[in-house]
């Protein structure tokens, strides 16, 4: 895992001077088929879903020093508790926080965006939200007919109305950032192949390409290991055979 490697090493020599930024110069010129910025939100996500705070402090510096704002990458960090739990989002927002801290203490103004534009007061979450999924789901999913559907309703509504509603309508990340986010968390944690499987297909529908999605594995591979890497192919494979023979 040479990219962590290179971002343990960076944390252990920070003694008040920038992060190294050879990380994300290796990213840019080792991946032309996602950007600096989504390559990074992978990483980020990644590291908040495992807990690796130690990794992710160094990559929320080279982050911020690839283009992503603070509020994108809070963002991120937010969404990462409808994924890998309010623990591992809270850690990764407080450990954002002090890196924030530090480097302002080393006179470095990070920039930091703008912030999620305000949905009319008498939006209809659920609906909001059900049409989201739709759209990346690719087809209509009101009447959700899946198990956990039917036999607890009230998830599916949480998910409609909160996490593809009042998430997903915060425009700080648009839909495909999202997803990369979204794939990135799923793929790090243990036990998530079905909902990884959901989520590629969302990103297929949502403009995301094989391509790039395989350029994903590769930073998955970089950040997370050989083994996670792999599992995540084995997903992607089925799902682009599954399309091919549609």
């Amino acid at each position: 895992m040479k990219f962590k490697a290179t971002k343990l090493l960076a944390l252990t020599l920070m003694t008040g001077v920038l992060v190294m930024p050879s990380l994300s110069q290796a990213k840019e010129q080792g991946n032309t088929t996602l950007t600096p910025e989504q390559q990074h939100i992978i990483s980020v996500a990644a590291y908040t879903a495992t807990g690796d705070m130690d990794a992710l402090k160094v990559e929320f510096g080279q982050a911020l020093e690839a283009g992503l704002s603070v509020n994108e990458i809070k963002e991120v960090l937010i969404q990462m508790y409808a994924y890998a739990g309010f623990p591992r989002s809270l850690n990764g927002i407080n450990a954002f926080i002090k890196v924030l801290e530090e480097r302002k203490e080393q006179g470095i103004d990070d920039e930091v965006g703008a912030d999620a534009t305000l949905v009319p007061k008498d939006t209809d979450m659920t609906a909001y939200g059900n049409t989201v999924r739709n759209k990346l789901a690719g087809v209509d999913m009101s009447d959700n007919q899946a198990a956990f559907a039917q036999f607890a309703p009230v998830i599916d509504e949480y998910l409609k109305a909160h996490l593809f509603g009042e998430i997903f309508s915060r425009d700080v990340l648009d839909i495909q950032q999202r997803e990369f986010a979204t794939i990135s968390a799923l793929a790090a944690m243990d036990g998530t192949a079905a909902q990884l499987g959901a989520h590629l297909n969302f990103s297929m529908n949502v403009g995301i390409t094989e391509e790039q999605l395989y350029s994903f594995i590769s930073v998955v591979e970089d950040e997370l290991g050989a083994e996670k890497a792999a599992e995540a192919k084995a997903v992607l494979d089925k799902i682009i055979k599954s399309k091919g023979s549609e």
